[in-house]
């Protein structure tokens, strides 16, 4: 039983050391060139920055034409 146990717990912490060895980030960029992984970077600032700015333009209350006035500028 004692045993069972010991061999137990050296395979999980086998396994940890595996894990953070190799890192979890090692599979989510397989298969990925670095002009591929470059290119989703700069999609995300992308879309990024536009929530930003569409945030602020909301806080500033520019995001909406205003309501003053009936008459539409030429």
């Amino acid at each position: 039983m004692k045993n069972r146990i010991v061999v137990s717990l050296l395979g999980v912490a086998l396994l940890a050391l595996a894990t953070m060895s190799t890192g979890c980030g090692f599979f989510d960029q397989q298969g990925k060139t670095a002009g591929e992984v470059h290119r989703d970077h700069i999609r995300m600032l992308r879309i990024n920055h536009e929530q930003m700015m569409g945030d602020i333009d909301r806080a500033l209350l520019v995001d909406k034409p205003s309501t003053l006035t009936d008459k539409q500028l030429p």
